[in-house]
Parts: structure tokens; sequence; C-alpha cells
């Protein structure tokens, strides 16, 4: 499907109704959010065959790079910095801990607040990590030239509501 077929098959009106011919001409495939999984999901391949560290999942890393930036913090703190869900994040959290990347602490400040923190191996994994990813966005652009690379971003940018960095 082209560009102008996409857009006269998929997107409403403006009113929030659809024409017949809207509805008939749906497909799946073209759909922002199935190309958008699908995108997620080439670029879960990508990180998984490229960074070196086999335990480390994209969210696991994303973790400890949020951890990296932001110095010791809450997982509710963790959890709006990335976008990962509460229970994914504890399960996160957990699985680092184990690893020894990150400790759990109270705050000195708060006996009552639960701090997390990078240990120095975890602060040496980010940046062992860090060229990898960089090459893994890389190869998640792919074949887009430059205007099309700060496009997509972004759009991905406005469309989860995040402000630009």
């Amino acid at each position: 499907m082209n560009p102008a077929q996409f857009q006269d098959a998929t997107l409403p009106s403006g009113t929030g109704s659809f024409t017949q011919e809207q509805i008939d001409a749906y497909q799946f495939s073209q759909q922002v959010g199935h190309l958008l999984r699908r995108s997620y999901q080439r670029h879960v391949a990508i990180f998984q065959r490229s960074i070196p560290d086999s335990q480390l999942t994209a969210a696991q890393f994303v973790f400890l790079c949020a951890l990296h930036a932001q110095g010791p913090c809450s997982i509710n703190d963790l959890v709006r910095a990335t976008a990962i869900d509460q229970g994914t994040a504890r399960g996160v959290v957990d699985r680092l801990k184990v690893r020894g990347l990150l400790v759990v602490d109270h705050d000195p400040h708060d006996k009552r607040k639960v701090l997390i923190r990078s240990t120095p191996e975890g602060e040496e994994l980010v940046r062992e990590m860090v060229p990898f990813a960089l090459q893994i966005t890389e190869d998640t652009f792919g074949n887009l030239n430059s205007a099309e690379r700060i496009a997509l971003v972004f759009l991905l940018q406005k469309m989860s509501s995040l402000p630009e960095e």
C-alpha cells in the first residue's frame, strides 16, 4: 500500500466517524500499533544479538542507564524515567540486584523510603555497553536517511508525550 492509499484507507475524517469504505479497506498490517510493535520487535532482536552481555535485557540496560543519569532514586522515579511498568520494574530490580549491578537501601534521611543505586559494577557495565547501544540504534535506523531519522524520533517523542531531550 502506498502512502496515499494508507491515508485514504485508515485515517479518520476528523469527525471521529469512519466511512464504510474506510472500514472495508482496513488492513491491520498498516495500522500504527502493528507497525510500532513490529519495529520494536526488530529493535529488541538487534539488541539481543548485538549486546555482548547475554544476560542483559533491553529493560535492564535502560534501568541501569537511568540510574547512571539520575543517581540513587526510588523505583517510582525509575518507572517514570523509563516508562517500564511497576511489575516489570520490580523484576528488573530483582534480577540486577542478584547480579550485583545495583543495591536497594533505605534513604538515610527518611527510613521509610527505599533508594536504588548502581554498584561500581553496574556503572562499569553501562560504560562498556553504551558503544554497543549506539550501534544498536544505528542498526535499528537501518537505511533511513538523516531527515527520516530526525522525523522518526520527533514523531515517536510526540506520540509518547515525552519532552524532547
